[in-house]
């Protein structure tokens, strides 16, 4: 089997592409040919060396395939099964704890940027019926810290108003999930381009950021005075979005894409009686609930692009461009 590895010291050139003998599971474990994978910037990080980890670590926090082989005692899945990763192996059920998130795939344990791997049935679920697995492989990551902000935090209803920021992954899942739940969604962008492809995919009202630098005010506009969710994957000063909220909103914290330090008048947020929730990705049950959604509604995810593994570099590229719409795909 193939496996993609970081090098010492990490960096997208010392990745190294090397040759294993398949695993074999153990008691409870299931085999998984895995298919496909997808990037989040969490991956940059750790392929770049930004987040610390172990030469040899297998990259990739992203996996979907077909189960090939039960190990003694595992019941959950039968062989030919399509099934999706996990990101945290420990976090199964409940809130989230110290050590329920002290460890993610591609980072702490072994990603998916591999051909093979036998692991715990319990580092699976489902993947939805109708989606290809590349598709599916774009779920437990993006999809899923999407599903946790808005369905879980926010118990978001009809005709709340969600205000959505850029074109990655994330923010694709949120305009999604949030016209799914029968909210008005508003996304900011920086072109044209993007735009109509942001509303193609649902978004009611498009923003350029670029153009209307004090953009909160045109959001209050368009949403009668305020949002009552805002998914902030920037970071960096808060300001804006927090004068685009309606009293008593909520912000869910879940990037930092622009990598500066997160900052706001701590007034406005007192004034405006916001709930700040930060938050990374979900539990192994919030994605068993993910999944049913997905599937009963026929939701298809947005994808930009497949690479295949052997051009993960160019993968890299294209994510770091911030030029796509939608998630990136790998085929393994």
């Amino acid at each position: 089997m193939k496996r993609l590895e970081i090098g010492a010291p990490a960096s997208l050139d010392s990745l190294r592409c090397v040759d294993r003998e398949p695993p074999r599971p153990g008691p409870g474990e299931v085999l998984v040919r895995i298919r496909a994978s997808s990037l989040n910037f969490h991956d940059y990080l750790v392929a770049t060396g930004v987040l610390p980890a172990a030469e040899g670590r297998v990259l990739l926090s992203d996996g979907a395939g077909e189960v090939a082989e039960l190990g003694e005692g595992a019941s959950e899945f039968k062989v030919g099964d399509r099934v999706i990763g996990t990101y945290f192996p420990d976090w199964i059920d409940g809130p989230p704890t110290g050590c329920r998130t002290a460890r993610m795939r591609g980072d702490h344990v072994d990603g998916f940027a591999c051909t093979y791997v036998a692991l715990p049935e319990t580092d699976f679920t489902l993947a939805p019926k109708g989606l290809s697995l590349e598709e599916a492989a774009t779920l437990p990551c993006a999809g899923l810290t999407a599903w946790r902000a808005l369905v879980v935090e926010g118990a978001i209803k009809p005709g709340d108003r969600v205000l959505v920021q850029g074109s990655g992954g994330v923010s694709s899942f949120a305009i999604q999930f949030a016209k799914l739940a029968g909210a008005t969604v508003i996304a900011t962008t920086s072109s044209e381009a993007k735009a109509d492809r942001l509303r193609a995919l649902g978004a009611d009202h498009v923003v350029d950021y670029l153009a209307l630098p004090k953009w909160s005010s045109r959001v209050r506009d368009l949403s009668d005075g305020g949002v009552e969710h805002v998914v902030e994957v920037a970071g960096g000063d808060l300001s804006q979005s927090l004068q685009a909220m309606r009293t008593g909103g909520f912000l869910y914290m879940v990037g930092a894409l622009s990598r500066q330090p997160v900052q706001f008048p701590s007034l406005l947020a007192i004034k405006g009686n916001v709930r700040i929730v930060a938050l990374t990705v979900g539990s192994r049950r919030h994605q068993q609930d993910m999944v049913r959604a997905v599937e009963s509604s026929k939701l298809i995810p947005a994808m930009n692009r497949v690479f295949p593994l052997a051009e993960l570099r160019a993968a890299f590229d294209c994510l770091t461009s911030r030029n796509h719409i939608g998630k990136i795909g790998i085929a393994i």
